[in-house]
């Protein structure tokens, strides 16, 4: 047996994650993916973030953040019209292996997630921007990844992503997220 390929891997990890649906399971995560949550979710964060920060300094950080959500956004999207990687509910191997993809299909390429990017952006820039504030803000900083890994677990739940994907998806928006929000730091800085 010939070992398999990183590709080989991440079909394989894919399908062994996906193959842990039900019905039941399936609502649940459809609600992780739905966006239409988040920006809810967003305005209520950045509304706490003002009144915590006082409004010229928690008006910085919430610059700041939705600068880090476009930029994740729109550099994914440009990462995947580049690289043009088939999502696995368009392949298939991936079909005949027992995907299941519960949402209807998404556009044709999927390497990165976008959602893993804008959430992991969202929740570094976001929980750093509270503890700017001060204190560690750890129950804030815990239960804001939870949902960002919980969104982008949803994503391979759903068949729109390989595991790959929201793994680089996850790692670009971490890296983005503590960029920008090393930046907004600085701004912060000229404001005292």
């Amino acid at each position: 047996m010939l070992p398999l390929s990183i590709i080989g891997w991440d079909q394989q990890i894919t399908l062994w994650l996906n193959s842990f649906h039900t019905p039941l399971t399936d609502s649940v995560w459809m609600l992780f993916s739905n966006t239409r949550i988040w920006f809810a979710a967003y305005f209520a964060v950045m509304v706490m973030l003002i009144l915590r920060l006082g409004w010229k300094k928690g008006l910085t950080v919430v610059v700041g953040i939705i600068l880090t959500i476009v930029l994740s956004d729109q550099l994914s999207s440009l990462v995947k019209d580049t690289v043009m990687r088939l999502r696995p509910c368009y392949t298939t191997l991936m079909l005949d292996g027992g995907l299941n993809w519960p949402l209807n299909r998404p556009n044709f390429f999927g390497f990165f997630s976008s959602h893993a990017s804008n959430c992991f952006a969202f929740a570094l820039t976001s929980w750093l921007g509270f503890r700017a504030g001060g204190g560690k803000c750890r129950i804030y900083g815990f239960c804001v990844f939870i949902w960002a890994a919980l969104v982008a677990l949803s994503r391979v739940m759903m068949g729109a992503h390989y595991f790959g994907d929201i793994l680089v998806g996850t790692l670009f928006g971490l890296a983005l997220g503590l960029m920008m929000a090393g930046l907004t730091r600085a701004v912060l800085k000229k404001l005292d």
